[in-house]
């Protein structure tokens, strides 16, 4: 389903492709976030049990300029993992840009294919093992059509990570998005709704609320894209955790982590016995709820879900050949955080939060390696004098404090 403002979000991402981004960039750095890091989607999708030499197919369902596309096709390139990238998006602009960042890193795993993901269902494409889809469905005139969309090319057993924009943290937005529909109005050209922006932005009052909101600088640092994308698309509406489960409970779907996991349980925030005891009772939604407008600082909620009727794939760190891994860290960095009460402090777009560790995770964190399974580490230690009893209390609780912060996860098993 399109109605009069699609017509409008198309001229948009022709005039002025989002993110903004070079592809001579690509020799400098790689563009690393969630969902879909490699490390995650094995992890928090497939419950670490899919093998690494099982031909991964994944569709990028509204690719924009290939942030998620680029990112993991070169992690699927650097560990030597088999499959596709599709790349998907209408926007011929957007395509020009992702092609140029692949060109210029040279991958050969990407696919690209440019329409909208609402023609998935009559595409002939799929199926997928795994779907990423960020920053679109709160754009679409019916949101459930979209993930309707998204499933009718999943594979069975695949699984999803979505990205859409949340209320809380976005304080201000939608207070100047109504300044410029006002202003400068959708049915204006591009150009001229982008000149009344930025005019706009140069006599901000003291007391408007985006002036002091820190959790995102699209508008400050993103260009013109990040500008025109954050205050002047002509649709943009946001999702509460319970709005968000209501819509992917409606098609069908389960959440098997939001990203990150602490962020969404509001007992680190509410250390008063008291408060804790007023959580008990509260299920998983109803504590994400509070926890979101507890923080007030999500902008955003990414998630990874799969269908609700597929086997719970819960990962199994008590596994003697699980192989534990970073996401992007390593041990060094994380022991030399540990303060000297044994807390690890998180930070979340402002909020610190405290991740208790025990004595045994500095000795510990430097061994994982992504080489060296659990019964390894454990066999090392023990060499050094620490009893397996203890290596296993310490591991467990070592495991369960970072794989909630979403530093330390399972790798996918080798395969044959």
């Amino acid at each position: 389903m399109t109605d009069a403002i699609d017509q409008h979000l198309a001229e948009q991402y022709e005039a002025y492709p989002y993110p903004k981004r070079d592809p001579r960039d690509e020799a400098k750095r790689l563009i690393v976030g969630s969902p879909s890091h490699i490390r995650e989607i094995d992890h928090w999708v497939f419950g670490a049990a899919r093998p690494a030499s099982e031909p991964l197919r994944v569709l990028i369902a509204g690719g924009g300029t290939g942030d998620a596309t680029i990112m993991l096709s070169q992690q699927m390139t650097r560990l030597g993992r088999p499959g596709t990238v599709t790349w998907l998006d209408r926007s011929a602009a957007a395509l020009a840009t992702a092609r140029g960042r692949a060109e210029v890193r040279g991958l050969a795993n990407i696919v690209w294919d440019q329409r909208s993901l609402l023609d998935l269902p009559r595409s002939g494409l799929g199926p997928f093992d795994y779907i990423d889809c960020c920053g679109v469905l709160h754009h679409l005139p019916d949101p459930a059509e979209g993930v309707r969309a998204l499933l009718s090319v999943l594979a069975p057993g695949g699984g999803m990570g979505l990205m859409v924009y949340a209320p809380h943290g976005r304080t201000g937005v939608y207070m100047m998005q109504d300044v410029m529909r006002r202003l400068a109005p959708p049915w204006q050209p591009p150009q001229q709704r982008l000149d009344i922006a930025r005019r706009v932005m140069k006599h901000l009052p003291e007391t408007q609320w985006l002036r002091h909101n820190r959790y995102f600088d699209d508008h400050i640092n993103g260009g013109d894209a990040g500008l025109y994308d954050l205050l002047l698309n002509p649709r943009d509406r946001y999702f509460t955790v319970p709005q968000l489960e209501d819509l992917l409970g409606g098609a069908g779907l389960r959440v098997t982590c939001w990203v990150e996991p602490i962020r969404y349980d509001p007992a680190p925030m509410l250390p008063d016995p008291k408060l804790r005891a007023r959580l008990e009772g509260m299920d998983v939604t109803e504590r994400a709820a509070l926890a979101e407008s507890l923080a007030g600082n999500m902008a955003v909620h990414i998630l990874y879900c799969v269908r609700s009727d597929d086997p719970v794939r819960q990962p199994d760190p008590d596994a003697g050949d699980a192989v534990p891994v970073y996401r992007e860290m390593d041990g060094e960095t994380l022991v030399k955080g540990i303060r000297p009460d044994g807390t690890l402090i998180v930070t979340f777009d402002g909020l610190r939060i405290p991740v208790t560790l025990p004595p045994l995770a500095s000795a510990i964190l430097p061994l994982i390696d992504g080489q060296r399974n659990v019964a390894q580490i454990a066999a090392v230690l023990a060499a050094r004098g620490i009893k397996a009893e203890a290596f296993v209390m310490a591991w467990r609780q070592t495991f369960a404090a970072l794989e909630r912060v979403n530093r330390v996860l399972l790798a996918a098993p080798a395969g044959v």
